[in-house]
């Protein structure tokens, strides 16, 4: 861990012991979380890992008091700072959660009002604080500068909807620390954000760390960013843990199945799709408060003994000071794979499927044009996976619905699928043209209705698609799930039922109704734990290789584009910065912004790191010259500032938006870049 603050052992922040919590379902009350211990010392920071629905959240919830009012702790203890979380009144839990704890939680837009301007919200703090009033403008302004935000006085002024993700982030991590608390817990802070700002915010949660000895509590299914970030990790499964020790020793020595399934669940540098599909975690969690004898890990695990289905392993210390919930740890590191070793064989043909030419968006706010996308050229062949991948506000999704003609494209723009031109909009365009371009949304809750069974979803889109009548359409549906590997028992089921994992599974079975051919998928696998992901990426594997369909994959996670991807295409303020075979775009030399973006994954070494100066400029208000030239660290002078440069192959299939020759860009990074 790259903080510096020293940690006393005796001095423990926060001591979980023995922790059972319970939900009331009907008129029962069901155990979520079971006999679960550990403690944080001053300084220090622990990672909680594992699949959604494991006991993460419910643990930190448990410790904030924050549980619903279905939920209870029902064994054991939580004590901040020696105080028991459980025994505090009204009024002192009010001051603790002031003084002495603070949650950032996911979705940093769901913490804030949306009514409100942020100046206020981050007031509410210091007036909770009890600050003298006429001190509330400084400490705003002095709380906004912590967190590194260039320009505060111009945030405080400005509505939630307004800021980047990114901004948003800051300021809830800011109105978090602004009483210097105890403790920091984190609940998926980084979630859903790219690589450059994630980078952001795990430095800024680093350095406040570093400055004020604050200890954290981390949850996220990012193993990369735990590893990076935490001093020690506990591995929760089904409300127990089964494992806890340094982070060295979890990432780099697992001795617990779990453990270790949940690692080679991880797309890896060294392995494409057409060499290895990524292995997966069999099955699912048990069901809450299901009482099982045994190992509660026995059903999934690959080396389960008759001994496991009898008596529950205790967690049994091992050397190096760590832990492990397994009758034989020692066999760990040794699992076989779960999935067979040979990928599903494609074909990617020669022919066009997608074209797009000199397409343009241009949006207007507030009387003012917003350029979202400028002369865009891009194409995909028939049963490749292009994917596109930029920051927030590049306008990647802009492109996806221009396509799908949600959004329709400015004059002089030409979108063609198999030879024919597309009509701009959805509404103008053909069933044939409907049914053969469909789209997978990042979030399935948001997708799914949730007053529907799976049968109604899916079912719809058939008919409408394929325009079968009911028996038929019901038949072809129970294929469509059996493609995305659910079952029959499912058809009844309504997304609030289902797992995460599941409701993206409906959302592309859906998307496969009408035998599309090209998907667009926006992020389809940035909120689902590592094993789902896994599972998710060799279910779009198969069904492209079956279907022969073609993919546009919009992602910020570069690990899981280097796995599935044929080319890449890099976005910056609506242009195509850099666009070849994915070999190519992450071999290198790179464009300048190209070259950021892989810097900034957390699993890459924090010495070659490049900082961008500033945030991506406004759409409204592009810079002169390069679009990049505000931020680049390549910058060459003047020619940056006020010509723009055009995208151009300089290899056979290869095309860069770059001043710099592309034989200098090599020299240059062949070294260290110059950091900011």
């Amino acid at each position: 861990m790259n903080s510096e603050v020293a940690v006393t052992p005796n001095e423990r922040v926060l001591m979980v012991d023995n922790l059972g919590i319970e939900y009331r379902i009907g008129t029962e009350w069901k155990k979520a979380v079971r006999d679960v211990s550990f403690s944080i010392g001053r300084g220090e920071s622990l990672g909680l890992v594992g699949e959604s629905g494991c006991g993460k959240t419910t643990v930190a919830m448990a410790i904030m008091h924050y549980l619903p009012r279905n939920g209870r702790v029902s064994d054991g203890s939580i004590r901040l700072g020696g105080r028991e979380v459980e025994e505090l009144s009204p009024s002192e839990l009010r001051q603790v959660r002031i003084n002495q704890v603070s949650m950032v939680y996911q979705d940093p837009a769901k913490s804030l009002n949306p009514s409100i301007r942020v100046g206020r919200q981050v007031e509410d703090v210091f007036e909770l604080m009890k600050v003298p009033k006429d001190e509330w403008d400084d400490r705003v302004i002095d709380i906004l500068e912590r967190v590194q935000i260039a320009d505060p006085g111009r945030v405080v002024r400005r509505y939630p909807h307004q800021l980047s993700g990114g901004m948003l982030q800051r300021v809830v991590i800011a109105m978090a620390i602004a009483s210097e608390p105890e403790l920091l817990v984190l609940d998926e802070p980084t979630t859903g954000l790219d690589a450059t700002v994630e980078a952001e915010v795990l430095d800024l949660i680093s350095n406040l760390r570093a400055e004020m000895g604050t200890s954290l509590l981390f949850i996220s299914h990012n193993l990369a960013v735990i590893r990076k970030m935490c001093d020690k990790v506990g591995v929760l499964y089904a409300g127990r843990l089964f494992a806890e020790g340094s982070a060295e020793s979890i990432f780099t020595d697992p001795r617990h199945p779990y453990t270790v399934g949940l690692l080679r669940s991880l797309p890896t540098d060294d392995v494409s799709r057409d060499e290895a599909k990524l292995d997966t975690i069999p099955g699912t969690l048990p069901p809450l408060g299901a009482e099982i004898v045994g190992c509660v890990y026995a059903d999934r695990c690959p080396i389960v003994q008759d001994i496991c289905r009898k008596e529950e392993p205790e967690l049994n210390p091992l050397e190096g000071n760590r832990t492990s919930r397994c009758h034989f740890p020692e066999r760990a590191p040794d699992l076989p794979r779960t999935v067979a070793e040979d990928p599903p064989q494609r074909q990617i043909s020669d022919s066009t499927l997608l074209k797009i030419t000199d397409t343009s968006k241009t949006f207007e706010q507030e009387g003012r044009p917003v350029f979202a996308l400028s002369d865009v050229d891009l194409s995909i062949k028939v049963g490749e996976t292009v994917a596109l991948v930029g920051e927030s506000g590049s306008g990647k999704s802009t492109l996806a619905k221009v396509i799908l003609g949600i959004h329709v494209p400015d004059e002089g723009g030409v979108i063609e699928l198999g030879g024919d031109v597309l009509e701009d909009s959805v509404q103008s365009r053909s069933g044939d043209s409907i049914r053969s371009v469909q789209m997978v949304f990042q979030n399935p809750d948001s997708a799914l209705n949730r007053r529907h069974s799976v049968r109604r979803i899916v079912g719809r889109a058939v008919q409408r698609l394929r325009g079968l009548g009911r028996k038929r359409a019901h038949e072809h549906t129970r294929d469509l799930l059996t493609e995305v590997r659910m079952g029959h028992q499912h058809l009844s089921a309504k997304p609030s039922h289902l797992s995460g994992g599941l409701k993206q599974r409906v959302a592309i079975a859906r998307a496969f109704a009408g035998s599309p051919a090209l998907v667009v998928l926006d992020e389809p696998t940035s909120a689902l734990d590592v094993s789902v992901q896994a599972a998710i990426i060799n279910l779009l594997s198969d069904l492209q290789a079956e279907e022969n369909v073609a993919y546009l994959f919009i992602s910020h996670d570069l690990n899981v584009v280097r796995y599935l991807a044929d080319r890449v295409a890099v976005m910056y303020l609506g242009r195509l910065m850099e666009v070849g075979t994915a070999e190519r775009i992450f071999g290198g030399p790179h464009h300048p912004y190209t070259e950021a973006l892989l810097s900034a994954a957390p699993d890459r070494d924090e010495g070659t790191r490049i900082r961008l100066e500033g945030e991506i400029p406004s759409a409204s208000d592009p810079p002169p010259g390069c679009p990049f030239q505000t931020r680049c660290h390549r910058k060459i002078g003047e020619i940056c500032e006020t010509v723009e440069p055009p995208l151009a192959e300089v290899e056979s299939g290869y095309s860069i938006r770059c001043h710099i020759p592309i034989e200098e860009l090599a020299r240059l990074q062949q070294t260290t870049p110059e950091k900011s």
